[in-house]
């Protein structure tokens, strides 16, 4: 059984990430500079997440399959991923509220702990920080205490 939450989903691969914020703090734009990025898209405007053999697994309301909403265009047909396991949680928060070295945080969902950052989705280096904490921190885990990305050398 899967739960709606309102947020957007893209993948690189077979690593999803999911957007979360109130409306207006950027999902759908930062998801389509991800999908710039190379990603591709999962849900938009409401994501289904379901807890599947120890992992979250997000796909799309069957309404909302394949469309992406930009501001000022409207609604696009993207590329698309049926389900994406999740392997990162971006919360997207105002500018001033960034931390600026985070401390290690998770998102607890369905009963399973993801990696959690918080991200100002307007800001122009927003889509390459996501790319690479799914590379680093959804795969090594957090910094050291270097506070160093990529886990061990």
């Amino acid at each position: 059984m899967s739960r709606l939450v309102h947020g957007a989903c893209v993948a690189f691969g077979a690593r999803g990430v999911l957007l979360r914020g109130p409306s207006g703090s950027g999902k759908s734009d930062l998801a389509f500079r991800l999908i710039g990025l190379g990603a591709v898209l999962v849900a938009d405007d409401q994501v289904a997440l379901a807890a599947e053999d120890g992992r979250l697994v997000a796909s799309a309301p069957e309404r909302l399959f394949g469309l992406l909403e930009l501001r000022g265009l409207g609604l696009a047909s993207m590329p698309v991923a049926a389900r994406a396991g999740l392997a990162l949680v971006v919360d997207l928060v105002p500018r001033d509220a960034v931390p600026r070295l985070p401390e290690p945080r998770h998102a607890t969902l369905e009963g399973l702990d993801l990696p959690l950052l918080a991200l100002h989705a307007f800001d122009l280096t927003a889509a390459v920080k996501v790319r690479l904490a799914l590379e680093t921190i959804a795969v090594h885990g957090f910094p050291g205490d270097d506070g160093r990305l990529g886990g061990p050398a």
